[in-house]
This record gives C-alpha cells, structure tokens and sequence, in this order.
C-alpha cells in the first residue's frame, strides 16, 4: 500500500507541474462567483454528514463569500458561528494540500472527522479521500497543516 501511496502522490506532484490543475493565489476555494463551497451548504456537511445543494433562498455571506443552506434554519445555524461551518484549507482538497498544491474538488467527496470537513478532488486517475482514509488522517495532517500555511498565501 505504501507504494501505491508514494505513486500517487508523485503522480499529484507531476499534474501540478506539467498540466497546471492547481489553482490561482486564493485562500479559497471559490471562482469569480464567490460562491462557497459550489453552492453546497456548509451545514449539511458538518452537522448532517451529507453533501446537499443549498438555495439561493437561504443565503449568507461571510468575509465576501456566499454560502447557500438548505433552510432557514441552517442559515440561521450558520450565522450563529459562520467559523464552525468554514471547510478545511479553504475548501481545497485535502490530499492535494497535503501533496503541496490546491485542487478544486467534487463537493460530493468528503470526510467530516473531530467537528470539521474536509473536501476531496475526485479524478479519473485518483481518487484522493479514498487516498485519505487508506493512509489515516492522523498521518497526513501534520504535513497538510504545515503545507497549508505556505499555499494559503499563493
């Protein structure tokens, strides 16, 4: 398995130089829309353990980014605390923070582990949250915290 690991994270490594997946300077995951987490809402994630589409209806914005709830009780929750709902490494993928570069990611691919979430690019050649469970997350989040704080800026 460790093999298996070691391919991939090179293979993350080499798309990230030759082909340019990564994205631009942000700390965010977010495109010109400013639009958190593509329009799923950031509650659901964390409190129900799903991956559910808000509405337009049930929106709030917080430092310049609109996430979208599912109700108005969810916004209502959102509000209370916005700092609990904020996706890990800024709603980057995970696996790719700890490789070392920000992928968007499929916001149907995550892990809600100790009251966070964390999101995961989905590939055809990799399939990076199964990549996450299979090396623990206990062993990769030292290396994604310290990664983090040099990518956040870049």
């Amino acid at each position: 398995m460790k093999n298996v690991f070691k391919t991939t994270v090179i293979a993350l490594a080499i798309m990230v130089s030759t082909i340019g997946l990564a994205q631009d300077k942000k700390a965010n995951n977010i495109d010109d829309s400013k639009i958190g987490l593509q329009g799923y809402s950031p509650v659901s994630y964390l409190d129900l353990g799903l991956a559910q589409r808000g509405s337009k209806q049930f929106k709030s914005t917080h430092n310049k980014i609109a996430y979208y709830f599912t109700s108005a009780e969810q916004k209502k929750t959102f509000d209370s605390n916005p700092g609990k709902y904020m996706p890990q490494y800024g709603g980057f993928c995970a696996f790719g923070v700890y490789a070392g570069a920000k992928f968007r990611v499929d916001p149907t691919k995550f892990v809600v582990s100790n009251g966070k979430y964390y999101l995961f690019l989905n590939d055809v050649e990799v399939d990076a949250k199964q990549l996450w469970i299979a090396e623990k997350e206990s062993k990769l989040l030292p290396t994604a915290n310290k990664n983090w704080k040099g990518l956040q800026t870049k």
